[in-house]
């Protein structure tokens, strides 16, 4: 194992200074190699990094089947392992990649559900904004479909990057990458709204001075608390769809591209890696679809 063991540790460092990735994504692609490292070791002591054959990595990739893991998941571990042996290529340790032509698993591409704008609407206004907790409550709605915030760029939102005369956000996402996110004049309201008649009069802790979002104690506010808010409104309402603070990023994508919004610029806003990522959305809306086609094809013209 000592082998595995060196050369994962190289590969954490590539990950981290190279690639610039977040600890939890470090920490994800460590568990995906350590798995192949343990499969290998109970094959034989001479499965190494570097002797391991594309076959070898298919009879991994069988055992995973095998053990009932679904195919997202056997596709993010291959992830993983294909990321490994480029870091091994790049530092010369070996010549050839075997995972090279190895494919992942197909995978069904699952669309998320989407609440509607009256749906959205319905949420929001029903918060109640005589709680103590009201202001802030509505706040969070308001920015997390403004602006299409993963739930962790909206808890670790800094008062410092919101720049409320600009109409923008600075937002630190996956990987650290930094992007500007416009802020709707509503948003912004519910904001200021919010610092002014909650967060100005909580004893703020030391550790969550700069945090824009607190919870009463004055402490940083939590990713489950934002979801808690949120299914106690899916609740009272009535809607039967299965809704998360994702879901919010979901909708403000669908209902950008459904308006007619670039992707790219709906890519940029999002923080999307690739494309690819973002071009889910291009499927959501069937029926807009239908009606551009019926406008624009010439053989379904009258």
């Amino acid at each position: 194992m000592s082998a595995w063991r060196s050369h994962i540790k190289g590969f954490k460092a590539y990950l981290r200074l190279e690639k610039s990735l977040s600890k939890n994504s470090v920490d994800a692609y460590e568990r995906d190699v350590i798995k192949l490292a343990n499969w290998a070791e109970n094959v034989s002591d001479q499965l190494q990094p570097a002797r391991l054959k594309a076959t070898d990595i298919r009879l991994f990739l069988k055992a995973l089947n095998e053990l009932g893991l679904s195919a997202t998941s056997q596709a993010r571990i291959l992830s993983g392992i294909k990321a490994f042996y480029t870091y091994l290529v790049l530092e010369q340790i070996i010549q050839v990649d075997p995972t090279e032509l190895i494919e992942a698993p197909r995978i069904g591409r699952k669309l998320p559900d989407v609440l509607s704008i009256e749906e959205i609407d319905a949420m929001i206004s029903a918060i109640d904004l005589s709680k103590k907790d009201g202001h802030r409550n509505r706040a969070i709605l308001e920015v997390l479909y403004s602006c299409g915030l993963r739930v962790s760029e909206l808890v670790d939102l800094k008062l410092s990057q919101v720049y409320f005369n600009e109409g923008f956000i600075r937002i630190i996402g996956k990987g650290n990458k930094e992007r500007l996110v416009p802020i709707g004049s509503s948003a912004i309201t519910w904001v200021q709204h919010y610092i002014q008649q909650t967060r100005n009069h909580l004893p703020v802790q030391s550790n969550a001075a700069d945090a824009l979002f607190l919870n009463l104690r004055g402490g940083k506010f939590s990713r489950m608390s934002v979801f808690s808010i949120i299914q106690n409104l899916v609740i009272q309402l009535g809607i039967k769809k299965q809704v998360s603070p994702h879901t919010f990023r979901h909708s403000f994508a669908t209902h950008l591209v459904e308006a007619g919004a670039d992707l790219r610029a709906v890519q940029e806003m999002l923080g999307h890696a690739s494309i690819t990522t973002t071009e889910i959305y291009t499927h959501l809306d069937k029926h807009r679809l239908k009606e551009e086609i019926l406008s624009f094809h010439p053989r379904y013209k009258k």
